[in-house]
């Protein structure tokens, strides 16, 4: 094998570790952030609005596709695929960035967020009047931070951990493609 033959071998060894490690990153980070999201819904016990609802979708597609980007990267799946993978779930980070977005300025009241609201009303078997079960029910408001750290709000944070996610879809990107 002549050295030029085997600094090519090398070079793509690293890419492709690059990107599976790339795409790794982003599987725990966005399997982390659902999990916590989850903590605060279900342990903590603060309910989520339907904006929050909405912006855990991009996690339900990132969490797979990341995983079978790192598989595929692992496996010496084509350059173009992995690439389209990290397209994709770039995407889709930005998109839950963008929802993060609007989320926070709805709380922050620089826009206006949305008119509909959601509560759970689960068992209409239970005795009593209905209207005495509507009446205990807490509406879970869009435009109300239910927690904040450091003057950020879970929607806050939201922004800034899909950006990152991005920012790492974007460097395994870029690793798959001038490993070409």
């Amino acid at each position: 094998m002549t050295t030029m033959a085997m600094k090519a071998t090398w070079s793509e060894r690293l890419s492709r570790e690059q990107s599976a490690g790339a795409a790794l990153a982003i599987f725990a980070l966005s399997a982390a952030t659902l999990l916590g999201a989850w903590y605060f819904e279900f342990v903590l016990k603060l309910a989520p609005c339907p904006l929050c609802l909405e912006e855990r979708l991009p996690y339900h597609v990132i969490i797979p596709l990341s995983l079978l980007v790192a598989i595929a990267a692992l496996a010496r799946a084509p350059r173009n695929l992995i690439a389209v993978g990290f397209l994709a779930i770039g995407i889709a980070a930005l998109c839950g960035a963008a929802l993060g977005a609007y989320h926070a300025g709805v709380e922050w009241r620089w826009w206006p967020g949305p008119t509909d609201c959601s509560g759970p009303v689960t068992d209409f078997t239970r005795k009593g009047p209905l209207i005495d079960q509507l009446q205990s029910i807490h509406v879970v408001r869009c435009d109300e931070a239910a927690w904040r750290f450091l003057g950020l709000s879970l929607a806050g944070y939201n922004v800034l951990i899909s950006l990152a996610m991005a920012a790492i879809a974007a460097f395994g990107l870029r690793a798959r493609v001038t490993a070409a």
